[in-house]
């Protein structure tokens, strides 16, 4: 028999084994800055004036900032300044904690792809234009009334219209980050079978609240469904105003993942 002879064998080395990778975790929210902070700002603006001031102070504040259609009849002489903020400071203001948590919810729904889209700059603008354009109809329809307007409804409409000009792609494809897309020009969101059918379901929810049917909440609270159709005219119509020009460059798979608008 043939041995063959050497030198012995080592033995292999033990090599420290790495645990596998983790995955990155992803945030529960991913918000942008900008709606993190707005967030943050109508949650504060709320929590104080339901637990520090007193019914007196929380009165002066929702009369200085919220909006009365009545401030436009009144000479200016007669009353203060109020006319020419609360078209804007309204909308940081709220009723209820249902109130604010279902503007939230809205909020960070369509805000996400809008201000990925336009930028921290353009969204502050947009905020401001779009809270006057609801105040300005709501206003009209209701001239020299003396009811109070708040709430960020009428902001929350204004994103929900800009979304439907680029969240819901016209070609059938995968479904990519929603603040990617193409703009579709008025026409061509409006041959959009996905956006007509969700400003459909979005008029229908509007001519139910304008008929005494919250959709959620109590009844007893009047819901300003006119403010809510100034800020969905106005972000639809004028959107490309605030739009920045889509970007060219190939989108990578981490980023598609971001902000998919979900209806």
């Amino acid at each position: 028999m043939n041995e063959q002879t050497g030198e012995p064998q080592k033995a292999p080395e033990s090599s420290e084994v790495e645990p596998p990778a983790r995955p990155p975790r992803v945030p529960v929210f991913n918000l942008p800055p900008a709606l993190f902070f707005s967030l943050c700002l109508l949650i504060v603006i709320y929590a104080a004036q339901a637990l520090v001031l007193s019914d007196d102070a929380v009165s002066w504040l929702l009369f200085t900032f919220g909006f009365v259609p009545a401030r436009y009849v009144i000479p200016l002489s007669h009353q203060g300044f109020e006319l020419f903020w609360t078209p804007v400071t309204y909308s940081l203001l709220h009723g209820s904690v249902q109130h604010i948590v279902f503007n939230a919810f809205w909020l960070m729904a369509f805000g996400a792809p809008v201000v990925r889209r336009i930028g921290t700059l353009r969204f502050v603008f947009f905020w401001l234009f779009s809270a006057a354009a609801s105040a300005a109809l709501h206003a009209v329809l209701n001239w020299g009334d003396v009811s109070l307007l708040i709430g960020a409804s009428g902001v929350i409409s204004g994103l929900m219209g800009a979304a439907c000009r680029f969240a819901f792609p016209a070609e059938r494809r995968p479904m990519l980050a929603a603040h990617l897309n193409a703009r579709l020009s008025i026409t061509g969101a409006l041959k959009s079978r996905t956006v007509v059918f969700f400003m459909l379901l979005w008029l229908v929810g509007n001519a139910l609240i304008a008929v005494g049917i919250p959709l959620v909440g109590d009844s007893d609270q009047e819901i300003a469904w006119d403010a809510h159709i100034g800020g969905f005219v106005f972000g639809f119509f004028l959107f490309s105003l605030f739009d920045r020009a889509a970007p060219q460059a190939p989108i990578e798979p981490a980023e598609a993942e971001k902000d998919v608008l979900q209806s």
